[in-house]
């Protein structure tokens, strides 16, 4: 298995001062990612662990599936601050999620909070699924 290479080369948090401040809720408006840059995309991760086990509880789904991510990314020799965009799916979305989500975000990614989109969903791929986030991450 080949890594891509490391380069210094960072995405670029963005967030217009005349727009409400998205950072409390754990994304940015925006992220531009350097030129010419390769891009990986990375599919939906739930929160199942190596075995394929999967709690039934909704933070312990979150915080697996974002070590999961962090397992790709570091598979791909790159970092959270690397992440350029997530789209997460919520199985029956409510405000109450909301907390355990931006928790988990702001503890990957700190202060570097990649542009994000929360998607509410009846159901994910595998029944007792509650959670899955996909990334864009910039490899340059």
């Amino acid at each position: 298995m080949t890594t891509p290479s490391d380069t210094t080369a960072r995405p670029e948090i963005f967030n217009p001062a005349h727009l409400h401040d998205p950072t409390p809720n754990g994304y940015s408006t925006a992220v531009i990612a350097p030129d010419a840059g390769r891009l990986a995309f990375v599919s939906g991760l739930g929160g199942q662990d190596h075995t394929g086990g999967l709690s039934p509880d909704f933070a312990a789904q979150v915080a697996q599936a974002y070590a999961n991510l962090q397992a790709v990314l570091d598979a791909l020799g790159a970092t959270p601050d690397q992440v350029v965009k997530l789209t997460v799916y919520v199985v029956d979305h409510d405000m109450s999620k909301l907390g355990v989500l931006t928790e988990n975000v702001q503890a990957m990614f700190g202060a570097t909070l990649p542009a994000q989109t929360l998607v509410p969903v009846p159901k994910l791929a595998i029944d007792p699924m509650l959670f899955e986030v996909e990334a864009v991450v910039s490899l340059t």
